[in-house]
Order: C-alpha cells, then sequence, then structure tokens
C-alpha cells in the first residue's frame, strides 16, 4: 500500500519546478524501514520483523518530449543524470544505477510513451541502514507506475523489481526483506514476514512503548563490508547440511559438524535468529517488554559474535543503551550490518530521557519512529 503523504514530497515538489522550470505532474513516495529483529534471515527464507518508517525517499515526475530520463538528486546538490531506459544501467554506480536500473526493468511491466524528469529528495539518512536504496527503488517505480497510468504494482512483484535491481545492478545479493516491507507495510506497526512464503502479518506495538532509532555515526558499506561473502557462507552450511536453506534447520538438531568453523557460526545466528524473531513477535503481542529486550540483546550479540557483521563502535553503543534501559526493554544494531543504525525499544515514559542523554553526551538526535 502506499504510504501517507511525507514532508519529502512538499521538498522534491518545490526542488522539481527550481530544477525543471515548471510544476511536477506529481510525487510519488516510499518509506523507509528499520528491522526490529531478523537480520541477515531473509535470504535464507527466515522470518524478519521489519517497521515501515514515516521518513522516506519522494520522486517529483513530468513527462517529457523525447524517449530520455532526466533525473536529478536533491541530496547531491541537484546532480543530474540523463539516460535512455532502454540502455544497459551502470553497475554500482551508486543512485544512478539505482534510478536506471527500476527505469529498465520497470518497462517491462509499464507501458510508458515518451521520457520522464524525475527530482528524487529524501530524508533518510543514508548509510544508516534504513533502507535508503530499496526506498529510492520503490519510490522511482511508483512514479513510472503513475507516469505510465498503469495500474499500481501489487507489493510483491514491486518489491522483486527493486531487489532485482540491487542484485543486477548495485551488486549486492539482498533478500526481500527491504523492498517489502518498503512496498507492502504501513508505517508505524512492524511487519512479520515469511521470506519464503512473501506472507505477512501487522504486529501492532503496545501504545505504552516507544521505538527510538539512533545513529551510530558508522557509516555502512554493504558491498565492501563482506555482505555478499556472508550470504555466500549461508548458501554453502545449508548445501552441507542437507537443506535447501537454514530456515528448514529445527534450532533443537543443529548439528554444526559437517560445517568449517566460519560456516558454523553464520549458521547458528541464522538459525537461532529466525526462532528468536518468531518469539519477539510473540513478545511484542503479550506485551512483555522484558522478554523482547532480552531478545533483542541476544540478536546483537549473535551479530557481533556468530555473524561477525558489527562494529566496536557500535558495540559500545549498544551496551551503553542497554545499560541505561535496563530490564525493561534493550537495543541492537540494526540492518545489514558494519556500522549503521541502533534501534532500541523501551516505556514510552522514558524514551525522551534516553534522548535527551544521549544528547547530552554528543550524539546525533535520536528519531523517535513510534509513540
Amino acid at each position: 500500500m502506499s504510504p501517507a503523504p511525507s514532508p519529502a514530497n512538499s521538498r522534491a515538489r518545490e526542488a522539481f519546478a527550481a530544477a525543471f522550470g515548471h510544476a511536477p505532474d506529481g510525487v510519488a513516495f516510499a518509506p523507509g524501514r528499520v528491522n526490529l529483529i531478523g537480520d541477515h534471515v531473509d535470504y535464507n527464507d527466515g522470518l524478519v520483523l521489519p517497521m515501515p518508517l514515516a521518513l522516506g525517499t519522494a520522486v517529483a515526475w513530468r513527462r517529457s518530449d523525447g524517449p530520455d530520463f532526466t533525473a536529478r538528486a536533491a541530496d547531491y546538490h541537484g546532480e543530474a543524470y540523463r539516460f535512455d531506459p532502454s540502455a544497459p544501467p551502470p553497475a554500482g554506480d551508486g543512485w544512478h544505477s539505482l534510478v536506471h536500473g527500476m527505469a529498465a526493468l520497470m518497462r517491462e511491466v509499464a507501458a510508458l510513451d515518451g521520457g520522464l524528469d524525475l527530482l528524487i529528495a529524501g530524508n533518510l539518512p543514508r548509510g544508516a541502514g534504513l533502507s535508503s536504496s530499496a526506498s529510492l527503488c520503490i519510490a522511482v517505480g511508483r512514479a513510472i507506475l503513475a507516469a505510465s497510468q498503469t495500474a499500481p504494482l501489487a507489493a510483491q512483484p514491486l518489491a522483486q523489481v527493486a531487489q532485482a535491481v540491487e542484485h543486477r545492478f548495485a551488486g549486492v545479493a539482498c533478500g526481500i526483506m527491504d523492498q517489502m516491507a518498503i512496498a507492502a507495510g504501513t508505517p508505524g506497526a512492524a511487519m512479520l514476514l515469511d521470506c519464503r512464503s512473501l506472507a505477512w502479518q501487522e504486529v501492532t506495538l503496545p501504545p505504552e512503548w516507544s521505538v527510538l532509532v539512533l545513529q551510530s555515526g558508522v557509516e555502512r558499506e554493504l558491498v565492501d563490508g563482506a555482505y555478499n561473502t556472508r550470504r555466500q557462507e549461508c548458501e554453502s552450511a545449508a548445501r552441507k547440511l542437507g537443506v535447501a536453506s537454514l530456515r528448514d534447520v529445527n534450532p533443537a538438531g543443529f548439528d554444526p559438524a559437517p560445517l568449517g568453523p566460519a560456516e558454523a557460526r553464520r549458521a547458528r545466528h541464522v538459525v537461532f535468529e529466525i526462532d528468536r524473531t518468531r518469539r519477539a513477535a510473540a513478545a511484542i503481542a503479550a506485551g512483555d517488554i522484558a522478554l523482547l529486550g532480552t531478545l533483542l540483546r541476544e540478536a546483537h550479540a549473535s551479530m557481533r559474535d556468530l555473524f561477525e557483521a558489527s562494529h566496536p563502535e557500535v558495540d559500545r553503543q549498544v551496551a551503553m543503551i542497554n545499560d541505561w534501559i535496563g530490564a525493561e526493554g534493550g537495543a541492537r544494531m540494526t540492518g545489514g550490518g558494519f556500522g549503521g543504525a541502533i534501534v532500541a525499544i523501551l516505556p514510552a515514559p522514558r524514551a525522551d530521557s534516553l534522548a535527551r542523554e544521549l544528547t547530552a553526551q554528543g550524539y546525533a538526535e535520536a528519531m523517535r519512529v513510534f509513540n
């Protein structure tokens, strides 16, 4: 479903008029997301628990003469990129490859006669693990659908196009969590997503809880950060264990004997993280913030020690925040790892105090993304 308008929409409209000299025909928006628990399990067919955000990416658009697209990025000082959507997209070239890739693949589902002018404006911090790349892809896809007057795609096929762009042109062998959460989720509600069947259900957080997202200051790079290597290790472990994916391994019967040391660590993280995600959704439904906090702390330790996808500075901040929160709630790194953001869940009356404490210590302002 398409989320409610964001402040990014107004910024995109204004920047479009300044860049192109006239108003856009429309604006498409896609949110970012924070993953509460369940990292690096989506490409192992596991369960994840993301939450779409009010922040995201807006793409103002207007149809133009000729076959070419002209895209401008407000967050890159209005940098322009002109391209023929029928030409091969550049590989691994930042936002250019994502926009061009979406235009190229959307040609298969949207009959657009002529070109487009696009103005991209967002309010998601880049490199923070809040899925700015998937947000950009979904927003561009929605803009192309609107411009072509093609009926909106269902969430699943639109998410799959955006995932294919990441794989083919950005060089990141990501799972489907980000794209599905952004295409199908509702900001303010968690989403328990089965990454094998792509079935999902909303998980409503208790109104007396708050969710904070905190920027660690460590910018992540998924390609350079060995994300693809982790996926290869998981796939190798599944083959050696004789299963289609690590989703099929029962935690009670997990036997790492056939695996190498690194494969055993990766597999143990995935197998038990899927179980933690299921238990976390149940803890939210039961209003058990203490159990949820325990699961968040276990998830962070697993990402740090078994998946080896954290960062010393992120670990230090997570430990500090968990000490401050105590037993009622918890915090963990979120996203693909190797830097990025931290998510904390705690009683709402204490959220402002934590945010003030972090600001007083010189950390970036915490975003309150729920209650």
